[in-house]
């Protein structure tokens, strides 16, 4: 069910200096927008809305205690929302499922393994979609209902793909 790894999340201890690495070092760019105290970044040739997510640790920049900076979650996709409806199940009967939320552009379970560790299973709106879902006032997170999106988008309809890097250029323009 699940496709692949779709973005990684990690706390890091001073977001300024992380971010400037990925960029520099790593050849990822910024996206505009996001919230105070986290950026997201995409691979030079990718098209996906994210790549990789990075989030000031809980103590603040110069800080570091064990476990305020690493990873936060892995993001998998799911190819339809038949299976992340039935993933949602699947999680909530293992005892898993911690969250759900639609963030336009995806929609997103949480859950933690038995460990602990924390990911999400997410599925992607089609690029020729995308648009419609984020738009200028909408909250960037809202509860999710996995029937509404269905019904909107077809149980069936595939994930994704993220083939044009240009949609995003559009969207954060008009914000």
């Amino acid at each position: 069910m699940i496709r692949r790894l779709n973005h990684a999340v990690l706390f890091v201890s001073d977001l300024d200096r992380s971010l400037a690495f990925y960029c520099d070092v790593l050849g990822f760019r910024p996206l505009p927008g996001g919230f105070p105290g986290a950026a997201f970044l995409q691979a030079a040739d990718s098209a996906n809305d994210h790549d990789l997510g990075l989030f000031q640790s809980p103590t603040g920049p110069g800080v570091r205690r064990p476990g305020d900076v690493g990873l936060y979650h892995l993001a998998w996709e799911v190819g339809t929302l038949a299976d992340l409806a039935a993933m949602w199940e699947r999680l909530a009967d293992a005892g898993a499922l911690t969250g759900a939320s639609n963030h336009g552009s995806t929609k997103a379970l949480y859950a933690r393994d038995p460990d602990g560790i924390e990911f999400e299973v997410c599925w992607l709106v089609p690029d020729d979609r995308v648009e419609e879902e984020l738009v200028p006032g909408m909250p960037p997170t809202r509860p999710l209902d996995i029937a509404a999106e269905i019904e909107r988008y077809g149980a069936d309809t595939p994930s994704g793909p993220r083939t044009d890097p240009t949609v995003w250029q559009r969207i954060f323009a008009g914000r």
